[in-house]
């Protein structure tokens, strides 16, 4: 059966968000698909749905393209994702795609920043701008809580109780909703933001973080926003994910418990804590080593 995969795929994006899945999580799927089926007309290959093609493409984007295994493994499950679906709503006979194989994924250390730096990432926000007042609350938030990037930009002005100082995320990853909370310098920071919101000509909307420039404020316009302050900062390698690693350092360092960090963090599993606390998994040790005094014989 000849299936018009470019057609299909609209009405797959309209299942997905029929499921209340995120944004992004759209995005990134129907994203994947499109890439396959670009790749396809490239190639001159069919885009048909089978092994051999699905793993061409794989070995296309991590040799020739030198894509990330992580990259590669979420484009491959999207055109997974979108195979089942076809089976599924019966516009191919079975799944062609059962039992295909994502690149193996490499253990990596994200390490997260020091003291310093997140103290020259505050300072490189420094101003009494709009931008400059969202920029600083939005690092403080993050790096506190380790709110994920596209759980700060979904959190609306009702979201947030300054005077309890806990955020309530809607919609976290998996759809799991929870509160995070934050002390009085995140507190002020938001405060001052939200002083200068009322302002804004968008002021009377819901979502809490605004655009300079009379414009909303999503992922993209966040990973711009603190990746020039990061710039400003010296601070290489940045991503806005390295907040979140930073934070649940932070929270073990502090003498925080497990459990309280996979709550806040919004964690099931603990294998996700020991993947993001891994880089600084002996620092952390060698502290309590000494607290624990066990050569005192």
């Amino acid at each position: 059966m000849t299936v018009d995969l470019p057609l299909l795929l609209e009405s797959w994006v309209l299942a997905l968000r029929a499921e209340r899945l995120s944004p992004r999580t759209v995005q990134s799927y129907s994203e994947g698909v499109r890439q396959y089926i670009a790749w396809c007309e490239e190639t001159g290959t069919a885009a048909a749905l089978d092994r051999a093609t699905v793993n061409a493409w794989a070995a296309h984007m991590l040799d020739d393209l030198g894509r990330e295994a992580t990259t590669v493994k979420v484009r491959v499950q999207a055109v997974r994702q979108f195979a089942a679906w076809l089976a599924d709503e019966g516009e191919i006979a079975a799944d062609p795609l059962v039992g295909v194989k994502a690149p193996k994924l490499d253990s990596k250390v994200v390490v997260p920043l020091t003291d310093d730096q997140i103290r020259a990432l505050i300072r490189a926000c420094q101003g009494k701008s709009l931008r400059d007042r969202r920029d600083e609350a939005i690092v403080r938030l993050m790096v506190e809580t380790g709110a994920r990037a596209g759980e700060v930009v979904g959190m609306a002005v009702a979201d947030v109780d300054l005077t309890a100082g806990t955020a309530v995320v809607r919609r976290g990853k998996g759809g799991k909703g929870r509160v995070v909370p934050f002390g009085p310098q995140t507190a002020r920071a938001i405060d001052r933001y939200k002083r200068l919101r009322a302002g804004h000509r968008l002021a009377a909307t819901p979502p809490l973080w605004l655009g300079e420039r009379g414009s909303g404020f999503g992922y993209t316009a966040l990973y711009k926003a603190l990746t020039y302050r990061a710039r400003l900062a010296g601070i290489a390698g940045f991503h806005p994910h390295r907040l979140r690693h930073t934070a649940a350092h932070r929270w073990l360092a502090a003498g925080g418990s497990e459990q309280g960090l996979m709550a806040v963090a919004g964690w099931s599993q603990p294998d996700m804590l020991m993947r993001y606390t891994r880089a600084r998994a002996s620092e952390r040790a060698a502290v309590e080593a000494r607290t624990l005094n066990l050569g005192d014989l």
